[in-house]
């Protein structure tokens, strides 16, 4: 009998067929082991991968920190747009700087919770910040970011007095005015910071809505040193109209002088440090042109001016072009001058327009007369303080006069 194999395979192929087979699926078992069988093995790969998140999440801080305005972000407004705040902890360290690397002051709030700057940001500036906190357990979390300020339309600056690096007498204010009308003059004022040495306090007043003037509560003490911070760089002094202007301005007080006119004596006594240390004649305003009474800062000195009536209201009554050794004491025009055609006036009677005139000579060259004596012997700032005339006392805001306003009145 002839047996034909089974579609043509033979009892060897047949044999190693089903070794094959066998082969094959001990691998399949070995490679369903290797990807998850077995329970301890499986086990330990789980705890692994879940061991390692877990230790990442340990060291991950739970404080969050955000800064506005966001990065990246321009034109943004010089006041109330930054702010840096943490969730879940509390900010250790917040730097803002300019492009300059100038760091920007600073204060937290909200135990710790939130910072924002102690002033204004300057207009069209780079700002960059770095903010620092940690959570309840010391874990620690950064941000930073970067911005652009507004670079404004529309600006204002101030004018001020006494001039950077300038010695002055005991009467001189720090005052300034404002080439535009100011609508929020807390925040213009707050902007000019005031040290002084000796530390003093001085406090602000506003005549009007263009100038302000900063005084002590007395005169200041000899031998002052001041320094006025006037940053008003990016100070929104009115509706879209901002300041563009940021300077330090020092300067000293010089020895006590202050002069006492008593113009129904004609005399005035010149003082330094309370004591007397010359007694000259003058002559002041005659009836209907009676000078100020008050206390007088002297603003300006000129060797020589022209006087004419008609720039304060007197028509042709006078125009006198040569007017010797004259110190300005108010913006309306009254001054403390030389005065070579007042004949016998000095010490007897009063002839002036309002003005205070001193003996001198036509040219001014005599050195030795009052005029020039005491000419000589003043300095911007000095105080003069008329008494006993027949007009008002003068307005604190004609010259640099606010010391005629009380103190409770000067800081309303």
């Amino acid at each position: 009998m002839n047996v034909r194999p089974i579609s043509g395979a033979s009892a060897g192929s047949r044999r190693k067929g089903r070794s094959g087979l066998a082969l094959m699926a001990g691998a399949l078992v070995l490679s369903l082991a290797a990807c998850g069988g077995g329970g301890d093995a499986g086990s330990g790969s789980k705890d692994g991968k879940g061991g390692a998140s877990a230790a990442q999440q340990e060291k991950q801080s739970a404080a969050a920190v955000s800064i506005s305005p966001r990065s990246g972000a321009k034109s943004v407004n010089t006041s109330g747009a930054l702010k840096v705040e943490v969730a879940k902890g509390r900010l250790t360290k917040v730097v803002v700087k300019d492009a300059k690397g100038t760091e920007v002051d600073g204060k937290l709030s909200d135990g710790g919770a939130t910072w924002t700057p102690s002033a204004h940001l300057a207009a069209s500036t780079k700002y960059t910040v770095h903010a620092v906190a940690e959570d309840s357990r010391g874990r620690e979390a950064a941000e930073d970011s970067s911005f652009t300020t507004l670079t404004p339309k529309n600006t204002f600056v101030g004018y001020f007095t006494p001039e950077d690096g300038s010695t002055v007498g005991v009467g001189m204010p720090f005052s300034v005015r404002f080439t535009r009308g100011i609508t929020d003059p807390a925040a213009v004022e707050k902007a000019i910071r005031i040290k002084t040495e000796p530390a003093v306090d001085v406090e602000g007043h506003w005549f009007g809505n263009d100038r302000i003037d900063f005084r002590p509560k007395q005169y200041w003490k000899s031998g002052t040193k001041v320094t006025v911070d006037l940053d008003l760089d990016g100070v929104e002094g009115r509706d879209g109209v901002y300041g563009k202007q940021h300077k330090t301005v020092k300067f000293t007080i010089g020895r006590n002088q202050v002069s006492y006119v008593d113009a129904s004596k004609h005399t005035m006594k010149v003082t330094q440090d309370g004591k007397t240390i010359r007694t000259i004649p003058v002559t002041t305003g005659k009836p209907g042109y009676d000078t100020w009474n008050g206390q007088m800062v002297m603003t300006e000195k000129l060797s020589v001016t022209r006087m004419n009536g008609e720039t304060v209201g007197y028509g042709g009554e006078y125009d006198i072009k040569d007017v010797p050794h004259a110190i300005r004491l108010t913006d309306s025009g009254t001054f403390i001058h030389g005065n070579y055609w007042g004949g016998g006036a000095f010490g007897n009677y009063n002839a002036s327009h309002g003005c205070v005139g001193l003996r001198d000579v036509k040219g001014g060259y005599d050195k030795g007369v009052p005029a020039a004596w005491f000419f000589n012997h003043s300095m911007v700032g000095d105080v003069v303080v008329v008494k006993h005339s027949h007009d008002r006392t003068v307005a604190p805001d004609n010259g640099l006069n606010g010391w005629n306003m009380s103190w409770a009145d000067w800081k309303k």
